[in-house]
């Protein structure tokens, strides 16, 4: 099955907490502080697989976490760091934010690994906590959690040529004769109904890969016929075959197929209209009336495109074609789609804003201090419930600002405030 779009969840692994302990040793009763740092979290890596030509592993598994860091422990020993996770993903995978739709990685190079959120930084033994005045810390750092990210995997094909066209006009024939691709083929309309690859090989080192694009219709950029879902595929190519049944045995007009296939294009994106064409007037030998080749070649030319007359079912006019492609694709360099988004902007937009402090009073009348400030200071220590422990967790928020907000909320001396699960009476 192929699948060339899936949503997941990526989370980087959390930071283990450093660890408030003491030594403590026989004959030694009122040892120092010893707890050791938290080790960091796994971080989440892509890596571009040319193994893989399908998003399919991702259909039903929906959560991938990198591993968390182990907290530390005492006699300052440090905590495991967490074990990186690797998604191995297609070459031609683009990773987006859900949120703001930018793109975050374009895994385009085989075998390119890129990281993509790094693991949370592990948090400080209280052996760092101590100085001249604080002797006998209780307060350790908190390990930092992780990134979590919504982002949505794309599959483009990256393929050297793309075969566009309306349907049964002779794509799926032309790769299966030119590559050792076996798309299905028959006389009617949608037979291949799923994106194909084939390597045209020319001699030693001389070959390109062409990638067969099921048949376009009027209203594909819109959609129609699952248009757009299959038109993203060949915006990395280098250049397009553009096949025309100019026999026109169907009853349709090849000068108007070729225009409107070509409107489709431009509808979709500027950059696939301004790509190298070759355009293959296919059915040669069913064709009676060579004028209507010639009107059609005129045509096609007037618009600075190549026309090779071809019969794709007896192999007349391939190798000429063939050569032609190779010589263009030596001259055309692959461009770039689209500049990729710097991750740390996109995890601060995807951010709830926050005001530095928020008063409330609850229905007892106790003061419920919260905001941004609060949830910084308890996400990066851990607060234990001796006195000396939340004495420093005030003085903290003081030092932010906490008694001016207080203040300008209406709080007057002995108020009860709460702050998380640790309740004070205010003194002015």
């Amino acid at each position: 099955m192929f699948i060339d779009e899936v949503i997941i969840t990526v989370k980087a692994g959390n930071g283990g907490d450093g660890a408030a302990t003491f030594r403590r040793e026989k004959c030694i009763q009122f040892g120092g502080p010893d707890g050791g740092d938290g080790g960091r979290g796994g971080d989440l890596v892509f890596v571009a697989d040319s193994n893989i030509n399908t998003l399919i592993d991702f259909k039903y598994k929906k959560l991938f976490q990198a591993g968390n860091g182990e907290n530390g422990a005492k006699k300052n020993m440090f905590g495991k760091f967490g074990e990186n996770l690797v998604i191995k993903v297609p070459i031609g995978t683009q990773v987006r934010d859900m949120e703001t739709g930018k793109l975050l990685l374009d895994m385009s190079i085989p075998g390119e690994e890129r990281v993509l959120l790094r693991g949370g930084r592990g948090g400080l033994g209280n052996t760092n906590f101590k100085n001249s005045i604080r002797r006998t810390p209780t307060m350790a750092g908190k390990g930092k959690e992780g990134v979590e990210l919504r982002v949505k995997l794309e599959l483009k094909l990256l393929a050297d040529v793309a075969l566009v066209g309306y349907p049964s006009v002779g794509k799926s024939s032309l790769i299966n004769k030119i590559s050792a691709a076996k798309s299905k083929v028959g006389n009617y309309h949608f037979t291949t109904l799923e994106p194909k690859l084939g390597v045209v090989r020319l001699g030693e080192g001389r070959s390109f890969v062409v990638a067969d694009i099921p048949g376009l219709i009027e209203g594909a950029h819109e959609g129609v016929g699952l248009g757009d879902k299959f038109l993203k595929h060949i915006e990395r190519c280098k250049m397009i075959y553009h096949i025309v049944d100019v026999a026109g045995i169907e009853g349709r007009d090849p000068i108007e197929d070729y225009e409107r296939i070509n409107n489709e294009l431009t509808k979709f994106s500027q950059k696939l209209a301004t790509k190298k064409q070759i355009v293959l007037a296919n059915k040669m030998d069913l064709i009676w009336d060579m004028d209507k080749y010639e009107e059609f070649k005129k045509a096609v030319e007037s618009q600075g495109n190549e026309v090779f007359p071809v019969s794709v079912i007896l192999g007349d006019g391939l190798k000429e074609v063939l050569n032609r492609t190779w010589h263009v694709l030596q001259e055309t360099e692959r461009e770039e789609l689209e500049e990729e988004a710097d991750i740390i902007d996109i995890i601060k937009a995807n951010k709830i804003r926050k005001e530095p402090f928020v008063v409330t009073q609850d229905e007892d009348g106790v003061f419920v201090v919260d905001g941004s400030i609060v949830d910084g200071v308890l996400a990066k220590y851990i607060i234990t419930h001796d006195d000396e422990s939340v004495v420093t967790f005030l003085h903290m928020l003081r030092n932010l600002g906490l008694e001016d907000a207080l203040k300008d909320a209406g709080v007057e001396d002995g108020d009860t405030v709460r702050i998380a699960d640790t309740e004070f009476d205010f003194v002015e």
